[in-house]
């Protein structure tokens, strides 16, 4: 008897409609954008993307610099057997360096004091008698500029401190103000809208019915942003197309990015595809081989404003949001993608012929690997792990068995 296999042909054609994650994010990737630069007050930058490469206006240190408190003295006096010297006078760091006169002087010099160019020897404290207006050398071994720093030893002038596309940290701020730069010239940022939409969602401030859920995906996603420094405004519609249509048209000349969640799918109030298409926004791709995060759409509009719309699942949101639209931020500000990979801690199963991307918590091993430990989730809807866990290991579609040991990609979170 002849078996029969029943293939749906409308899962067929979607199927078709679908493209490979990593066509997704090559499409993705071919529009980003330089938002230009700014210049913004010091104290302002931390976080940001520095724009100009940070330039030594002078020799670091512009002068040989003490390194411990004792005093300076000729080398040469040392080696012609002089280990009794008078001081001629003490010095204090930022005055004057003080010369000698004649052999035998020496003077008193405190650490990150300039040393005069005459004076080649600093001896600590720790070393000598001082009394009587003379230091005495005890039995320690002296050598030929020692503790001292000299002049352009760390960076000449002209030199590059620290090169553009650098995140700013405390320590590059730091060595902003040492060459006076009270402004500092960063990458502008992207501005971005985040819209969310659904009659179930309510404010996360009031009180859902049975039936209703509070909102969650914008400040996700907020949260998210802030740690680039931007400020992403948000508003939440309801499942109406003209109200729909109507807030988008209005904003797509204001942002540079919209991000949307839900009404992306097949059901019969997700109205943002058709919506895009009457406003003429130019659609890459719609559906993604992947799980989860399947309708995810991806267009630009005439206003050349990109438009992310997730889908409205907390976990299918986040992980879009983390996969895509933050490596297209990253590329745009000419950051340097950190490319992760980890070990499975345990065998993985999943059928479907999608590129599977579970939640997993991520350790160290005693090998100094970096391990994935997998959790059990139910579907995209579940949100409640996501704080348990922080990454998505990313596992190819054309395999169904994944085992111990085997090494795939990481897409980090709560980090």
């Amino acid at each position: 008897m002849k078996n029969w296999t029943f293939t749906d042909p409308w899962q067929q054609l979607e199927d078709k409609k679908m493209i490979l994650v990593e066509e997704a994010e090559k499409i993705i990737l071919n529009h980003t954008k330089d938002f230009d630069s700014e210049d913004i007050p010091l104290l302002d930058s931390i976080g940001r993307i520095l724009a100009e490469d940070l330039i030594a206006d002078r020799d670091l240190p512009p002068f040989n610099r003490a390194t411990v408190d004792g005093i300076a003295i000729s080398f040469k006096d040392y080696l012609d057997g002089i280990r009794k010297f008078k001081i001629k006078g003490v010095q204090a760091a930022g005055q004057t360096p003080i010369n000698i006169d004649s052999k035998g002087q020496c003077i008193e010099i405190m650490t990150g004091a300039a040393v005069n160019k005459n004076l080649d020897t600093v001896i600590r404290y720790e070393d000598l008698i001082i009394q009587n207006g003379q230091a005495i050398v005890q039995e320690v071994p002296i050598q030929k500029n020692q503790n001292i720093h000299p002049q352009g030893s760390d960076k000449i002038k002209g030199e590059i401190l620290v090169k553009k596309d650098d995140i700013i940290t405390p320590t590059i701020s730091g060595v902003s103000a040492s060459i006076g730069k009270v402004k500092i010239k960063v990458k502008k940022l992207p501005r971005i809208l985040i819209i969310t939409t659904g009659d179930e969602l309510v404010p996360m401030d009031s009180n859902p019915t049975d039936y209703q859920i509070r909102q969650s995906n914008a400040i996700n996603i907020q949260a998210v942003l802030k740690k680039y420094k931007i400020q992403a405004h948000a508003m939440h519609l309801n499942d109406n197309r003209e109200m729909i249509e109507t807030k988008l048209k209005s904003n797509l000349q204001h942002y540079d990015v919209i991000l949307l969640t839900g009404a992306v799918s097949m059901g019969k109030f997700d109205y943002i595809p058709e919506v895009l298409k009457n406003l003429n926004v130019q659609k890459f791709f719609h559906k993604v081989k992947q799980r989860p995060g399947k309708p995810f759409w991806f267009g630009k509009s005439q206003e050349s404003t990109l438009i992310f719309a997730f889908p409205g699942n907390p976990v299918s949101a986040f992980l879009c949001l983390h996969r895509y639209f933050i490596p297209w931020l990253e590329a745009s500000l000419n950051l340097i993608p950190q490319v992760e990979f980890a070990k499975l801690s345990t065998e993985l199963n999943f059928k479907p012929e999608l590129q599977y991307f579970a939640q997993v918590k991520l350790m160290v091993n005693q090998n100094a690997e970096l391990i994935a430990s997998t959790i059990n989730t139910n579907g995209s809807g579940d949100y409640s792990h996501l704080p348990d866990t922080n990454a998505f290991i990313e596992l190819p579609w054309n395999k169904t068995k994944f085992s111990k040991g085997e090494c795939y990609r990481i897409w980090r979170y709560n980090n």
